[in-house]
């Protein structure tokens, strides 16, 4: 009888520590394939900005027109998404993955055939809206089965999307080289083959999906303030991330003389280390709570960015450029988990309001980076940007602790 209780005690502490494993394991497959959509949709999307001289030369475009397809793209791919957001929220909608990502694909492949301006902006909504279809269904998919560890997790599906937009460039480019602009044709043989890949295992995705997501709206408060605070800081980041993506090429070339094929390496070093950030952070970020990662993570990137400017010209500036762009990245996918956390009823809205909106209008700030740099020269867009994340921690440290987070 001595024994019995202690006995017990322990099998009810092992059948606890059992369930407690069992619940919290993520569903590794299923975040794999999200993420290999993921890969493809951004792989898409990232290739665009590689097209865009081409078609600007096979169909005499203005740098206005030009402009006007960049526009209509970041709208249609960013500043809807909250829509596509609000729709997953409302049912579950998985046949939007597999939509969406074949509309990416063939709105992107068909540009290089396309017989005029017209068809090519056509062409470029249709890409823009498989985009905004997929990340809020997807990050909110992928929520749904990362069990505990939604910070890990979650970088897993973003590391497929931020591979996919530095790959895109180089893979467009080739294609063209060897085959003409109707070489952007090949990139629907990727896109076709993942969109069959989503079909045949679409079944299996919904149950575990539906399944675990319900029960997170039903419980908790929306911190809508919190939220508003958390787009801020998403902006300021996504102007700093594309300030320097946008710059640099032209800060090299223009400012340094450096050669324009040093150019693809510099961006995909910078985007590259990103999407190692967000892999190697999301298990600090499950450790140390997401808002505390969001702060401070701003505070490392800074020294980093004025690094590589004062070593810029040199071998040194390119392993500074990857590890400004891994820290400032790396808080990407954190304030996704941040995002849904402050948002517990409404997660894909969540998603869609960080991933579209936020980063969208962030987007449109490189407008005005490029005013700057017409009145006081690129070096000064450079700095702003490098220093940029200090005004990022200083609105982030005002974000509250999630409720989910408190309990």
């Amino acid at each position: 009888m001595a024994d019995a209780k202690p006995a017990a005690l322990r099998s009810t502490a092992a059948s606890f520590l059992t369930d407690s494993v069992s619940r919290v394991r993520p569903n590794t497959r299923l975040i794999a394939l999200l993420a290999l959509g993921h890969l493809v949709i951004d792989t898409n999307q990232g290739s665009l900005a590689a097209v865009l001289p081409f078609l600007k030369s096979v169909h005499g475009l203005s740098y206005a027109e030009a402009g006007i397809i960049v526009l209509v793209a970041n709208i249609t791919s960013s500043i809807i998404q909250p829509l596509f957001g609000y729709m997953a929220d409302q049912a579950v909608r998985r046949w939007l993955l597999p939509l969406s990502v074949f509309l990416s694909g063939v709105g992107l492949g068909l540009t290089g055939v396309a017989p005029g301006y017209g068809v090519v902006l056509l062409l470029v909504v249709v890409m823009g809206f498989g985009v905004a279809a997929y990340h809020p269904e997807g990050y909110r998919t992928a929520a749904s089965v990362a069990g505990d560890r939604k910070a890990t997790a979650l970088s897993w599906f973003s590391l497929g999307g931020n591979v996919g937009v530095a790959l895109g460039p180089p893979l467009v480019t080739a294609l063209i080289a060897g085959l003409g602009l109707a070489g952007t044709l090949g990139m629907i043989v990727p896109t076709v083959l993942v969109t069959a890949v989503l079909l045949a295992v679409l079944p299996m995705m919904a149950r575990p999906a539906a399944a675990a997501s319900r029960p997170a709206r039903a419980h908790g408060r929306n911190m809508t303030r919190a939220m508003a605070i958390l787009m801020l800081v998403v902006t300021i980041r996504s102007w700093a991330q594309l300030g320097f993506t946008t710059f640099v090429p032209f800060y090299y070339i223009d400012s340094l003389g450096a050669d324009p094929h040093l150019v693809g390496v510099l961006l995909f070093v910078f985007l590259g280390a990103g999407a190692l950030g967000t892999v190697i952070t999301g298990p600090l970020a499950d450790r140390w709570g997401t808002r505390p990662f969001m702060t401070w993570g701003f505070v490392a990137a800074t020294p980093l960015g004025v690094l590589f400017l004062l070593t810029s010209g040199s071998p040194f500036a390119i392993v500074a450029l990857g590890l400004f762009g891994a820290a400032l990245v790396s808080t990407f996918t954190v304030s996704v988990v941040l995002g849904q956390a402050y948002l517990p009823r409404n997660p894909g809205m969540a998603s869609g309001l960080i991933v579209g909106f936020a980063i969208g209008a962030g987007g449109l700030g490189v407008t005005l980076l490029g005013w700057v740099a017409d009145h006081w020269g690129l070096p000064a867009v450079l700095w702003t940007c490098a220093f940029m994340p200090l005004l990022g921690f200083a609105v982030a440290f005002f974000l509250p602790q999630p409720r989910s987070e408190i309990a």
